[in-house]
């Protein structure tokens, strides 16, 4: 879900945080008495970078997706010693129906608003940088990572896959928090000039 803060309702917050955590959530607390049971399991949690590097108009989206990650942290602490492992899923720029899906609600949530212009410009741009195989990557490249993961013995903890996702994540660990964010939005402008 992609929208300004104040242009996202609380309910539209709400089921983001339902999708990406609290479902997942209900997931891992059905199968985990089995897991124990056989004294082994791996848990793939699908994040996205997003879990870890912002953009624009994604605070929703963002939080949902930090709090995974943190989430996915503590867990696999806790399910060390039962021998299940848990391992965190971050995909860069995948060709998925995600812009489709983020595309027309986030001009409505921005219709006659502040951000109307600039949410107009993102959602054009996503959809053709997400449509746009120089962009994205294939849907395979996440089912191959996830056929690595579940045949490893001992999964590393986080797999990056996808377009730009090692590069992202790159300039986040590095950059300080401001010029991040000038990296950021430098590259939105231009994204968003050349949707115009």
């Amino acid at each position: 879900m992609h929208g300004a803060v104040e242009d996202v309702s609380y309910e539209d917050a709400k089921q983001q945080f339902e999708v990406n955590m609290f479902g997942l959530a209900e997931m891992t607390k059905a199968v985990l008495p089995y897991m124990r049971n056989q004294k082994s399991g791996t848990i793939v949690n699908t994040s996205s970078v997003g879990g870890k590097a912002h953009s624009l108009l994604a605070a929703w989206y963002h939080a949902s997706k930090f709090a995974l990650e943190g989430w996915s942290d503590t867990l696999r602490l806790e399910l060390a010693p039962f021998n299940i492992h848990v391992v965190v899923l971050e995909p860069g720029g995948v060709s998925t129906e995600f812009a489709d899906v983020l595309h027309q609600p986030l001009l409505e949530r921005s219709k006659g608003g502040a951000y109307e212009e600039v949410s107009k410009k993102l959602a054009t741009s996503l959809k053709a940088a997400i449509n746009d195989s120089s962009t994205a990557a294939p849907p395979s490249v996440i089912s191959d990572v996830m056929v690595k993961v579940v045949n490893a013995k001992k999964p590393k903890t986080r797999y990056v896959a996808g377009r730009f996702g090692r590069e992202m994540l790159m300039m986040r660990r590095f950059l300080s928090d401001r010029m991040y964010d000038r990296v950021i939005v430098s590259t939105m402008n231009r994204v968003m000039a050349g949707a115009q």
